[in-house]
């Protein structure tokens, strides 16, 4: 997959937050780690509420075939970037959780810590699995475009209603930001 991807691509797009979120970690920065937490928030939510809101009605006009040839070069680049971006997100903001305030028992946090198992059941269950089919089917002897373009679909709907969740998100943690 990373071959189509774009092995530059894939490996930048999984070492540069996974490093970042390291380098915080291990400096003990909380002032990093804050800047690298929202930097993968923002691009994360970014590219969902993106996917959502544009891309989805996009694809949703054009023929089955155009749609899944979308989703041939799409898919494997997203399959690199957006677990990492999640998983670095969520990471970075637990241990915030608990530098910040002291500990994941207040109940914003508790807020954020349910939309975030949401998101991650989402991304990880179901979003996740479909690019992988997604993958199997373009590599298959005879790819089937209509399955290839219902997954894509279903992909980027979800990703939407995550874009929606990390929105409501991002009201957590600014009544987080005034505790």
């Amino acid at each position: 997959m990373a071959e189509r991807a774009n092995p530059a691509f894939a490996a930048g797009a999984v070492a540069v937050p996974i490093l970042a979120l390291a380098v915080a970690l291990a400096t003990g920065n909380t002032r990093y780690l804050f800047y690298v937490h929202v930097m993968a928030g923002a691009l994360w939510t970014g590219v969902d509420v993106f996917m959502g809101a544009v891309l989805g009605p996009v694809l949703g006009g054009l023929d089955l075939e155009e749609r899944a040839s979308v989703f041939e070069r799409f898919t494997p680049k997203m399959t690199f970037l957006m677990p990492v971006l999640a998983a670095v997100t969520i990471t970075a903001g637990v241990e915030l959780a608990t530098t910040l305030h002291g500990g994941l028992g207040t109940f914003w946090i508790q807020v954020a810590l349910a939309v975030a198992l949401v998101l991650s059941v989402i991304g990880f269950g179901v979003i996740l699995p479909g690019e992988v089919a997604i993958y199997r089917e373009l590599v298959s002897p005879d790819p089937d475009t209509e399955r290839i373009s219902d997954i894509g679909m279903r992909n980027a709907k979800l990703g939407g209603v995550q874009g929606l969740l990390q929105l409501f998100i991002i009201f957590v943690m600014m009544q987080l930001r005034f505790l």
